[in-house]
């Protein structure tokens, strides 16, 4: 049966480019249906009224999401499975009248930009439209999605040309969300801006503080941080990982440090060193309950079960981060239901 959802203001029902496989109603509420043009690279706001449809195209046609699905105010949705969406169709046919009505708009818009684009060379790169979307949320002050998205991004392009300024604009988002609050302070200036300023050393009223030290500029710690996570970007993981025990072991700054231990847990999955990581991030589990990578710390132990070959274990791990993280559109909990599916095939 469909499932009615409550969202606040703010959050975001799902992220361009995740994988879709819910169709979603507005009940109440204003969401926005934010994307790049494809062709002129400006950023779009459709909004959703009360009774239409949104996320169908994707998830009937199996592919990513095109766009970010924003709540402006506190809205309930009714959110179908493929499945569910068909039967439901199926006994309405206004609702696949003005389905179709939708659709010719759109796709009459899309055929242009695209007979456009294949007229220009430089086409959209989905690598740099995902860090547009991180920087088009820390300019207008929503830390939480900035964070999210240059997490994903991160995530998604490990070693792509943007990856430092993408690590720097997470930190900027980080420290602007701790020190804020979501849709306060001065709006930040994003990295890939701040280089064409002068750097992050910039002494405007529109760089946030970083952690650890004064004005804008980043502390040495956090230097020492971001130097290793370039390291690791660039599959350098033994180097990457004295970095970032060096971090631990001076211990000047707990946020740096916490980051440091859950990269430490990575490295040595990456490093193939599975027991190792297994015990290590047991400890971190044990020091760090509410640590903010919980979820993926999970998802590397079971990972190393995996590979170690202990799959009843491994299913524990997946299970657990499925229990702890219910959000279907979750980054965790998609990989560990992957992960469980494979492991139970």
């Amino acid at each position: 049966m469909p499932k009615p959802l409550q969202y606040r203001a703010g959050s975001v029902i799902y992220f361009q480019g995740d994988v879709a496989d819910k169709i979603y109603i507005l009940q109440s509420g204003k969401i926005s249906l934010n994307y790049q043009d494809i062709e002129t690279g400006q950023d779009i706001h459709d909004s959703v009224q009360a009774g239409e449809f949104f996320g169908v195209k994707s998830a009937l046609g199996r592919y990513p999401r095109e766009e970010t699905a924003l709540v402006l105010q506190d809205a309930t949705v009714i959110a179908f499975t493929v499945s569910e969406f068909e039967q439901f169709a199926i006994s309405n046919s206004r609702i696949i009248l003005k389905m179709l009505k939708v659709f010719s708009n759109q796709l009459r818009r899309i055929h242009k930009q695209v007979s456009n684009l294949m007229q220009n060379e430089e086409q959209q790169n989905p690598e740099q439209g995902l860090f547009r979307i991180g920087e088009y949320y820390l300019k207008n002050r929503q830390y939480a999605q900035a964070k999210y998205v240059f997490g994903r991004y991160l995530t998604y392009y490990p070693a792509g040309k943007l990856a430092m300024q993408a690590a720097k604009n997470l930190e900027i988002a980080e420290s602007s969300l701790a020190r804020y609050g979501e849709g306060k302070g001065p709006a930040p200036i994003p990295e890939s801006e701040s280089r064409a300023g002068g750097g992050l050393s910039g002494t405007g009223p529109a760089a946030p503080a970083a952690a650890g030290g004064s004005g804008s500029a980043l502390s040495a710690v956090a230097k020492a941080y971001y130097d290793a996570v370039s390291l690791l970007t660039q599959e350098k993981i033994p180097q990457a990982f004295s970095m970032f025990k060096k971090i631990v072991e001076m211990n000047q700054e707990p946020e740096y440090v916490a980051k440091s231990i859950y990269e430490l847990g990575r490295c040595l999955y990456l490093m193939g060193k599975y027991d190792e990581c297994i015990k290590h991030f047991t400890a971190m589990i044990s020091t760090y309950p509410r640590h903010p990578e919980l979820s993926n710390a999970l998802y590397f132990m079971g990972q190393s079960y995996e590979k170690k070959g202990d799959k009843d274990r491994a299913s524990t791990f997946y299970k657990k981060i499925l229990a702890m993280v219910p959000d279907e559109d979750d980054a965790a909990h998609i990989k560990a239901k992957k992960a469980l599916k494979l492991l139970e095939a």
